[in-house]
């Protein structure tokens, strides 16, 4: 991987970190295009990478985290359910990151849900600091959906504070919350893995570095125009987005065509 393919990678990540079309299923994509899917470090680079994204979170809603320990707790809750189920099938996991066709295949699926999902939580809805903990445990198991490859992990989390009656916004920061620890544990596990397969070295430690101040910088640009897109106008046109996307995929899959075009 050169700094083009991390630059590329690294935007594509800032951009769709927080929107619900699956940030890994479209870098998974991408990855293929630029001819580097199946080299190791990818797997490595599309995960991490997601961190220096989630850190713009942080820049944006700090204030959020100097609350009490009541906040911090409702957080773990939420988080146990993926931690527990993303350890038990991290190596079916692993192997699913491989395969463009499941992304598509998530990608049609997330999208049909998307279609219709306004119009399934159209009531009365409230709006919410921190969920009860309750209702972060039923979030945190939606969360634990993005398990799969092209189901976004945002999505699934916004779905599941729509679940539990907060209305577009409210969910919306909840999952980037959650997002934080998520994707803290989930980088800190991959570079720990790649160290004891294969120790990355110097080079690559500076392309994951210049990668994720890239994806910071760009979700930090993002995430509040998300954010004000779904208050206004809900998930219907992601639904068709990622009904596209994945259409297009599996046809160029089922035409035998290479995704390695570049």
């Amino acid at each position: 991987m050169n700094y083009w393919h991390a630059l590329i990678l690294a935007i594509v990540e800032g951009l769709t970190e927080f929107l619900p079309v699956s940030s890994t299923g479209h870098m998974i994509i991408v990855a293929n295009l630029l001819g580097i899917g199946q080299a190791p470090f990818t797997e490595v680079y599309i995960t991490s990478i997601q961190f220096g994204a989630i850190l713009s979170v942080v820049a944006l809603y700090w204030r959020r985290f100097l609350q009490s320990f009541d906040f911090y707790l409702k957080l773990a809750v939420a988080f146990i359910p993926f931690g527990i189920l993303g350890f038990v099938l991290k190596d079916v996991i692993t192997e699913l990151l491989k395969s463009v066709t499941v992304v598509a295949v998530s990608l049609v699926l997330g999208g049909l849900i998307l279609l219709f999902v306004d119009k399934w939580f159209d009531g009365e809805r409230k709006q919410v600091t921190t969920p009860n903990i309750k209702q972060a445990f039923k979030i945190g198991l939606f969360q634990c959906i993005a398990l799969i490859p092209g189901v976004s992990r945002s999505a699934a989390t916004i779905v599941g504070g729509l679940s539990q009656g907060f209305d577009r916004r409210s969910a919306a920061d909840f999952s980037f919350l959650l997002a934080v620890p998520t994707m803290f544990v989930i980088t800190a596990y991959q570079l720990y893995k790649a160290y004891k397969i294969t120790p990355l070295q110097p080079g690559d430690l500076q392309v994951l570095a210049f990668g994720n101040v890239v994806a910071f910088v760009v979700a930090l640009l993002a995430v509040n125009s998300f954010v004000n897109f779904v208050s206004r106008f809900g998930f219907r046109s992601f639904g068709i987005y990622r009904i596209g996307i994945g259409v297009i995929i599996l046809l160029m899959i089922g035409l035998g065509i290479d995704l390695q075009l570049i």
